[in-house]
């Protein structure tokens, strides 16, 4: 092949991101094709939407294919440009002034055809350069591939430790003003235990909110220090195949492939936030005087929970209803209330001892049948204790959702105040309130609601 149509033949495969031959190319829906690392970092800085970087066309999606026959042709132009160099001084062997052509395995050496028959090299593995430093490439690919694999769940972490920060703080804004309501409840003599209670979250809330400012902060870092490796990688990988099986540049990749097995031990660990559930002196002496038994009278079990998409409706059994998101747990019993509540103040237990997935309140409307029963939250007030991430937290059908308190492992106190729109949830070991849902307009009767999870 002429020069000529050489360089014509290598120029069709350069990346016109880094002007390299390409490396694992990929090619996008307009038609362009780039280095999959280039296009990459490119579309990492967050363009959106993503744009090809030659045309600015719109590509659609972000998950591309190899273009093998791309690849192929690219490990060939490498080749031809290497066999086209031969002739520099540093590939020429010195004692028999021929190109080095092959590469020792046992040593990590180049050497040409003559050093590769000598008594210290006939027993040792020779492969040609082009294919050993291909072969090495693709030992780098895969690094990448693991490292860029580590960033984006690095980013998904991120994510939600930069949204867990912001709903921490609304929770916190709330539960100061469902503690105040629960002190005006009780004898003004207590207004000094309010106070320490209200100082006492302000001050666990700020340490909470430094730790989580402080995760942010660390996964900043190892997003970025995962991304400045793999920037080294792609370096290494478009290195001329003579320089990348030099012994300096293969100890580095060792270094390097040693570094990319330390990145999952090395992962910062995302925060908890948690509140203290301080105890309310005198709380459940207050509620047991609104008590009220036997409060769940109709039960029923079922194998299938689902939460529709809009968290407007729970389905309980096998008719869809276009539900699509099915909740953890095996078998559920649920129990609800045969009369509704529709004035008054009222105060029930509930024991979820024996269960870590439930759902517990008061709602609206129960639709029930021979093999299904529907619950819409459109006017509900519900807790759920819900596995995510192998860790059980609670939730409610409002926002803020997210409760950052401790999960109670045993009885759940219930208290509706059906006159001022209010409902409470109470952890009863630790005397403390769990949440409450803030004074509203309530329209409608209201029932007791139970739903226990097994495993």
């Amino acid at each position: 092949m002429d020069s000529d149509t050489l360089e014509a033949f290598q120029s069709e495969l350069t990346c016109s991101i880094c002007m390299n031959c390409f490396l694992d190319p990929v090619t996008i829906d307009c038609g362009h094709s780039f280095c999959r690392p280039c296009l990459s970092l490119c579309w990492e800085e967050g363009q959106t939407p993503r744009s090809c970087p030659e045309c600015r066309g719109i590509a659609e999606s972000p998950d591309f294919q190899t273009n093998i026959v791309l690849k192929r042709l690219a490990s060939l132009a490498r080749q031809s440009r290497a066999d086209h160099d031969h002739s520099s001084e540093e590939q020429i062997c010195v004692t028999h002034q021929e190109a080095k052509g092959l590469f020792c395995e046992a040593d990590q050496t180049l050497l040409c055809g003559p050093c590769s028959e000598h008594p210290e090299h006939t027993a040792h593995s020779h492969r040609p350069i082009n294919r050993a430093a291909e072969e090495s490439r693709e030992k780098l690919l895969n690094r990448m591939d693991y490292l860029w694999g580590m960033r984006e769940k690095v980013q998904l972490i991120l994510t939600q430790e930069a949204k867990k920060a912001w709903s921490f703080k609304k929770f916190v804004a709330l539960r100061k003003e469902m503690i105040k309501l629960e002190y005006q409840r009780m004898h003004p003599v207590l207004q000094g235990e309010e106070q320490l209670h209200l100082e006492a979250l302000e001050q666990e809330a700020n340490e909470i909110c430094h730790q989580l400012k402080e995760s942010v902060f660390r996964m900043s870092q190892y997003r970025e220090s995962l991304k400045e490796t793999y920037g080294e990688l792609t370096e290494l990988c478009h290195k001329p195949d003579m320089e990348l099986l030099q012994p300096l540049a293969l100890t580095y990749i060792d270094v390097i492939c040693y570094r990319t097995d330390l990145v999952e031990m090395q992962k910062p660990q995302s925060v908890n936030p948690e509140l203290t559930c301080w105890p309310v002196t005198g709380i459940l002496d207050t509620l047991n005087n609104f008590r009220v038994d036997n409060v769940l009278h109709q039960k029923m079990s079922f194998h299938n929970v689902s939460l529709s998409e809009d968290n407007t409706s729970l389905i309980f059994g096998d008719d869809d209803h276009g539900v699509s998101r099915k909740l953890q747990g095996g078998e559920s019993f649920v129990a609800w209330g045969a009369r509704a509540f529709t004035s008054g103040r009222h105060y029930w237990e509930a024991d979820v001892t024996q269960s870590f997935n439930w759902i517990l309140g008061v709602c609206k409307n129960i639709l029930t049948s021979d093999t299904s029963i529907s619950i819409d939250s459109e006017e509900a007030f519900l807790l759920f204790s819900v596995n995510v991430n192998d860790h059980y937290s609670l939730f409610t059908n409002t926002r803020p959702s997210v409760q950052y308190v401790k999960r109670p492992l045993g009885r759940i106190g219930v208290f509706l105040d059906y006159d001022n729109g209010a409902v409470s949830f109470y952890d009863v070991f630790r005397s403390s309130l769990i949440y409450s849902f803030l004074p509203s307009s309530i329209s409608s009767p209201l029932k007791p609601f139970l739903c226990l999870r097994s495993p």
